[in-house]
Order: C-alpha cells, then structure tokens, then sequence
C-alpha cells in the first residue's frame, strides 16, 4: 500500500501512474482526493522485485513531484477486495470540535462499517457548517441507524439523511 501527500499540482496522477507503470508496477484499488491545498493518494501497488527496489522507482518520481511517500507491504495475497456500500448517509451540524467522533462511534456500534468516508466545512454563505458524508455497510440493519441518527439530531444537534443504496438492507 503506497500512500503519498503533497501539494495538488497539474499532472500528479498521470505522472505517478505512468512512471509506475513503466517500471513493471501493476496498479490496484486506490482513492485519490483534493484536500485543501494538498492531493493525496492511497493506492495499491504490485511489483515482482523487492520492496528495496519499489522504493527507488517510487522515489525518482515523487522526488521531482515533491511527493511525501510512505509504503506499507500487504501481508494477505487477497488485497484486491472491493466491497459494495449498502448505505450512504450525509450528516450536517454546525461546526465543532468533536463531531466526527460524536457522529461516527453510536453510527459503529449499531453496526455500520465505514468504507468511505468525506467531510468538510461549507463555504462562505454556509459558514460554521459541518457536512460529512459516508458510505458504509450494515450488519444490524437500516432500524437501528434509523434510530442513531435520531438520537443524533436531538442529542447533538446533527441532522442527517440516510439513503440506502443496496435493495437486500433492510
């Protein structure tokens, strides 16, 4: 697992994944985004030669990139497991310290597992606002997410929508 940060300039992606590429690295899952005024890429990477040898071809093209790298070897040959969301659920509060965690814990202990997740502050006409947004699976059922985010709103004020994406959740 490859993951990278820097600040976001043009061509970031399609340089790392020729150089990649053309150094015999077979590319896998990844998630690249935008933060602030940062890029950052988590991706899974495949190469026959050893890590020693990864980490040159990694640094000749993030050096010039100005690229912070950081490799992780996968122990499981079974990384490429891709897992399909069942809900997708938006939570809006007024910015503070705390929310995250006080929106993610109860949401985890009625069986959602986060897969993705994405959170930001609103832009000048909805300053002080906090959005989140997730996607995640569902072991216990949509009633009690239903009920979390309930609780959510009167407790904390955070209001939320939950759209289920998989027809099976229930």
């Amino acid at each position: 697992m490859l993951s990278l940060i820097g600040l976001d300039q043009p061509s970031i992606v399609a340089r790392l994944s020729a150089g990649l590429c053309k150094n015999g690295c077979n590319l896998g899952d990844s998630s690249m985004v935008r933060l602030g005024k940062y890029f950052t890429i988590m991706l899974m990477v495949e190469h026959s030669a050893g890590k020693d040898s990864l980490e040159s071809i990694i640094a000749s093209i993030c050096d010039p990139l100005q690229l912070n790298a950081h490799l992780v070897p996968l122990e499981d040959d079974n990384t490429q497991h891709h897992c399909e969301p069942d809900v997708r659920i938006s939570l809006f509060a007024e910015d503070r310290m705390g929310i995250v965690e006080d929106a993610t814990t109860p949401l985890a202990q009625a069986g959602l597992n986060i897969l993705h997740l994405e959170s930001n502050i609103g832009d000048a006409e909805e300053s002080g606002t906090y959005y989140i947004h997730l996607e995640g699976t569902v072991s216990n059922g949509l009633d009690a997410l239903y009920a979390i985010l309930e609780k959510l709103e009167k407790e904390k004020g955070i209001k939320s929508q939950l759209i289920p994406i998989n027809a099976q959740i229930t």
